[in-house]
């Protein structure tokens, strides 16, 4: 018994060391993703790291003895230091963030409803009942089309990503008119892109969605970004809105450069739209924890609300946003 007790122990004072060591490297190599989109990858599962790094000090106090718990909740510490110091500002700003008090004038929902969507009809169901005046969707095919068919019709003015009507990944539907619409669906070099110009009251405003790749191999999505950024551009800022999945977490460097790139706000702060759902029957999603779904308004609009909708057969919830045009 004491030896098998004794074998315990060790197992527990090695898997400590090892949980502690594995986030203190990781958070170290993700400083380096300042100047590398290949070390930036470890940076999108920072809350992961971190609770690596805390179980592993917690354990290594509790298990280890004299200067091995030391140096195992040393190490533990710095790992959390370094994944929560990437984390901070985005919480921070979230916390301290002032809602406008409305009224709002604009309803807007981005939505990545899953090629691979297991509920349409309860997703169509929901959408209609939120009423978006603008709603962004991506993966609109496959098991999705059920959701995307009745959209063309209900709504009066529709873009995909290859500038018309016509199936594509990436979708507008708008309730205000559209004066000019285009798109982009490029396979050579990855991007996906459907935009608007919709008329209003207050003047026109443009309207920008867009599905980015994966972050996995480094370098796609930092190009798919610099040249959205690009594309911007050629537009009025000032009310202009672009929403999509961004396949991009705000603590990575990859999506703080973004931001600054587009020279718009960020309106989704801290908001986790990733995973949800079941993946395969054994695979259930707890909760989400990646914000990878974002929205960007300039500086007319004010925000009013920020919300995460329900699991509707997707991967990822949906997340709608009030503004208000000041």
């Amino acid at each position: 018994m004491q030896l098998i007790l004794h074998l315990a122990r060790l197992f527990c004072r090695g898997t400590a060391l090892a949980l502690v060591l594995l986030a203190l490297a990781l958070g170290l190599a993700g400083l380096g993703g300042a100047f590398s989109d290949r070390l930036d990858v470890a940076n999108h599962f920072a809350p992961v790291w971190l609770v690596v790094g805390l179980a592993g000090a917690l354990v290594g106090a509790v298990v280890s003895r004299r200067s091995e718990r030391w140096a195992i909740i040393v190490m533990g510490v710095i790992a959390i230091l370094a994944h929560g110091g990437l984390m901070a500002p985005e919480l921070i700003a979230a916390q301290t963030r002032k809602l406008d008090p409305g009224p709002a004038t604009l309803k807007v929902m981005q939505f990545n409803v899953w090629a691979s969507n297991d509920d349409p009809t309860e997703a169509l169901e929901w959408v209609l009942a939120e009423d978006p005046d603008v709603l962004f969707v991506e993966e609109g095919g496959g098991s999705a089309w059920p959701l995307i068919g009745p959209l063309r019709r209900l709504y009066p003015f529709v873009v995909s990503c290859v500038g018309n009507t016509r199936p594509c990944d990436t979708w507008i539907f708008s309730k205000k008119k559209m004066v000019a619409r285009g798109g982009v669906y490029d396979r050579e070099r990855p991007l996906s892109v459907a935009w608007a110009t919709l008329a209003d009251a207050n003047g026109p405003f443009t309207v920008v969605a867009t599905h980015y790749v994966w972050p996995i191999p480094a370098g796609a999505q930092q190009a798919q970004s610099r040249r959205l950024a690009q594309m911007l551009d050629g537009f009025d800022k000032k009310a202009m809105i672009v929403a999509g999945d961004f396949n991009s977490t705000p603590w990575s460097w990859s999506l703080r450069r973004q931001d600054r790139l587009f020279g718009l706000e960020r309106r989704t702060l801290a908001l986790p739209s990733w995973p949800s759902g079941s993946f395969t029957r054994l695979l259930k999603a707890p909760f989400p924890f990646m914000p990878i779904d974002h929205l960007y308004a300039g500086k007319q609009w004010k925000t009013v609300s920020v919300k995460r909708g329900p699991h509707l057969g997707s991967d990822h919830r949906p997340v709608v946003i009030t503004l208000r045009r000041g």
